[in-house]
């Protein structure tokens, strides 16, 4: 894993959380201190050489879908986010359509859940699982 591809996020607490910029200067993806804060708490139940995994893939009601699971195996091309244990890794294609994405976790009376508010998307489902782009 190239070090360019690291980031380590930021501790302040409710501040969000960014990673390094990309190679044409925009802003790679933003992972805010509540998700954070849930990306530990899960990972603790998986164990420590576990991490959460984001991806996109084809799929879904409108192109491509959002994919979460755990994995245990760091790519030579996947893009890292660490902070005080929490680790999120997306590999590069799944980037290339994240870019500028703010991920968050959000807890309410109805659900609890992770959000993505991806730029890149031009229209999305009703559930927020899957989106389109031009």
């Amino acid at each position: 894993m190239d070090s360019s591809q690291t980031s380590s996020l930021p501790s302040s607490p409710g501040a969000p959380t960014v990673d390094t910029a990309d190679a044409t200067g925009g802003q790679a993806m933003v992972v805010t201190a509540s998700a954070v804060r849930r990306i530990l708490a899960l990972q603790g139940s998986e164990g420590p050489d576990h991490f959460l995994r984001l991806a996109v893939q084809s799929g879904g009601c409108s192109g491509f879908q959002y994919l979460f699971s755990f994995d245990h195996e760091i790519r030579d091309e996947d893009h890292v986010w660490e902070r005080d244990g929490a680790r999120l890794v997306v590999d590069e294609i799944s980037m290339d359509l994240l870019k500028g994405a703010v991920l968050d976790y959000t807890e309410d009376l109805m659900s609890a859940q992770f959000v993505l508010r991806n730029p890149q998307a031009t229209s999305r489902c009703g559930c927020g699982n899957s989106f389109s782009v031009i």
